[in-house]
C-alpha cells in the first residue's frame, strides 16, 4: 500500500475497499470528487455514488434521506463549506433527526491557505460540538484515518470528521494505530507537563515532547482524536499527575480543543493551562506551514511555552 498519500486519499481508498463488499455504503459529494479524491469510487461503483453539483445543503439532506432508508451515506466535501453552508441541514436533518450520516470535511483548517479565509474552516469544531448528538473526530495521520474509516462504517449515528489536504507525517504505523471513538491515545508518557493535540497538530505535539526530553522535561503527549465525546478521564488524570496543560489545534482559540479541555479543567481539577491556536482574526494567507509558523503552531513554540510554565 502506498503510504505517501494524504489522509483524504487514505479515506477514499478505504471507503472504496469497504463499499465493494457493502452495497449500502454510499459516497455523496458536491462537485468535489477531485478535492475529496473520489474519482476511483465514482468510476468503479457508480451505483453507490451521488453527485449533487455545487449544492452542499442538498447533499446533506439527500444523505439523511438515504440513511432513513437504511443506507450508510458518507457526505464528502470541503470542510469550509460543510461547516458553514450546510450547517442547518447538519443540525436538523442529521443531528436532530439522528440519522446515520457521516460528514467528511476535507481540506480542513488552513489547508486551503492560499485561497484565504473564505476557504478556511477554523470554526468547525466549535459549531459541530455545540450541536447535540453529533460526534466530532480529527484523525492525525493515514493509519489512524484508515482505522477510523473502518470504524465509522459500523458506527451508528451522526459524525463529523475533519481532515487536511496535504501529506502529513506518520504518528502511528500500519499495524499500530489505536482508534476508539471517545478514547484519547497517550503517545508519550510524562510527569512534568501534558501537551494535547488533535488532527495534524498531534505530530507537532509529539515533536515538542522529544525536544523537551532533551531539556530533561518529561512531557505527556495526548492524541485527542475525538473532540466529542471527549475523553474527560484522560484530561483530569493528566491535570492531577502533571499539573500543567498545553493544547494545540488548527482552529480558532475559541470553542475548539482548548475550550473543550479547559471546560473540564475548571470544573474538575484546576491547573495552569495554555491554548495554542488561531487568534480571533482572519488568518493570514499562505501555505499551511507558513500559517502554522506565523501563529506559533510549532514544536519550538510549544517548548518555549512549556519552559516558561515550569519556571
Amino acid at each position: 500500500m502506498n503510504t505517501n498519500i494524504p489522509c483524504r486519499k487514505m479515506f477514499t481508498n478505504t471507503l472504496l475497499e469497504l463499499a465493494r463488499k457493502d452495497s449500502d455504503i454510499i459516497a455523496i459529494t458536491s462537485d468535489a470528487r477531485g478535492s475529496v479524491t473520489l474519482e476511483d469510487f465514482a468510476i468503479q461503483l457508480p451505483q453507490q455514488f451521488v453527485e449533487t453539483g455545487i449544492a452542499e445543503q442538498n447533499e446533506v439532506s439527500i444523505a439523511a434521506g438515504l440513511a432513513a432508508c437504511g443506507k450508510k451515506p458518507f457526505v464528502c466535501a470541503p470542510a469550509s463549506f460543510l461547516s458553514a453552508r450546510s450547517l442547518e441541514q447538519i443540525k436538523i436533518d442529521v443531528a436532530y433527526s439522528n440519522t446515520n450520516v457521516k460528514i467528511i470535511g476535507v481540506s480542513g483548517g488552513v489547508s486551503y491557505g492560499p485561497l484565504g479565509s473564505s476557504h478556511h474552516s477554523l470554526h468547525d469544531i466549535a459549531v459541530m460540538r455545540a450541536i447535540p448528538g453529533i460526534c466530532v473526530i480529527l484523525p492525525c495521520d493515514i493509519h489512524q484515518t484508515r482505522k477510523m474509516t473502518k470504524t465509522l462504517v459500523d458506527y451508528i449515528g451522526p459524525v463529523y470528521v475533519r481532515m487536511g489536504r496535504s501529506v502529513v507525517p506518520d504518528v502511528y504505523t500500519k499495524n499500530n494505530a489505536p482508534f476508539d471513538i471517545g478514547k484519547a491515545n497517550t503517545i508519550m508518557e510524562g510527569k512534568d507537563i501534558t501537551i494535547i493535540g488533535t488532527g495534524e497538530t498531534v505530530k507537532i505535539a509529539f515533536e515538542a515532547g522529544i525536544l523537551l526530553k532533551e531539556k530533561d522535561i518529561s512531557a505527556r503527549i495526548i492524541d485527542m482524536h475525538t473532540i466529542k465525546p471527549l475523553d474527560k478521564e484522560v484530561i483530569i488524570k493528566a491535570a492531577k499527575e502533571t499539573g500543567h496543560i498545553i493544547t494545540i489545534e488548527e482552529h480558532s482559540i475559541y470553542g475548539g480543543l482548548g475550550a473543550a479541555v479547559s471546560e473540564q479543567i475548571v470544573q474538575n481539577f484546576l491547573v495552569s493551562m495554555r491554548i495554542i491556536g488561531i487568534p480571533d482574526e482572519p488568518a493570514i494567507t499562505g501555505t499551511s506551514p507558513e500559517i502554522f509558523k506565523h501563529y506559533g503552531l510549532t514544536a519550538d513554540n510549544i517548548v518555549n511555552i512549556a519552559v516558561k510554565m515550569l519556571d
